[in-house]
């Protein structure tokens, strides 16, 4: 495989840049002006998800459910790609999803494309993946945090902006990786 000269990166990322800027006239679609959030979660990840999502619902958030609806073993791929397709595909703003680490999930979500997932698991990298990389999908593991602070997580995750500026082009960059 033949990597792209820096004048041919140059253009992928410019062709980038302008999909993610809005055009005048245009509005956001009905998900991502309601702050929509699909969760979804494997049975390591289920009694944390349903947590989540009435702790979700208590701030105003509209949760989109993905499963998994039971503690029964499932495959945590499965459901994030659910969670995945949602956010790419505009019926949510954001997605969360939970497994025992938040590895495998991460892992899948980012096969989606469009979707720029982050494992966090303090408030910095919840902050750092939201300013700096634009993630749109969180993942969480349920065996690996208590969830008072993975609502701390998530409520960083959810309330950080993109800080664009220097960052824009690296995550334009990101983004061009699915192209190739």
């Amino acid at each position: 495989m033949t990597l792209p000269s820096d004048s041919e990166l140059h253009a992928i990322v410019q062709r980038v840049l302008a999909r993610t800027q809005p055009q005048a006239g245009l509005t956001a679609p009905a998900a991502a002006t309601g702050k929509v959030v699909a969760l979804g979660a494997d049975h390591g990840g289920y009694a944390m998800k349903e947590a989540l999502e009435k702790y979700l619902t208590d701030q105003g958030y509209v949760v989109l459910d993905c499963g998994t609806h039971n503690e029964q073993a499932v495959d945590y791929p499965d459901f994030a790609a659910a969670v995945a397709r949602a956010v790419a595909e505009g019926r949510a703003w954001r997605g969360v999803v939970v497994d025992g680490a938040g590895i495998g999930s991460c892992m899948a979500a980012n096969k989606v494309r469009g979707v720029r997932a982050a494992l966090c698991y303090d408030h910095a990298s919840a902050s750092n993946a939201r300013e700096h990389n634009d993630a749109n999908v969180l993942t969480l593991g349920a065996g690996m945090l208590g969830l008072n602070l993975a609502c701390q997580i998530l409520d960083t995750f959810l309330t950080t902006e993109f800080g664009g500026g220097r960052h824009a082009p690296r995550v334009a960059k990101i983004m061009a990786l699915e192209n190739k």
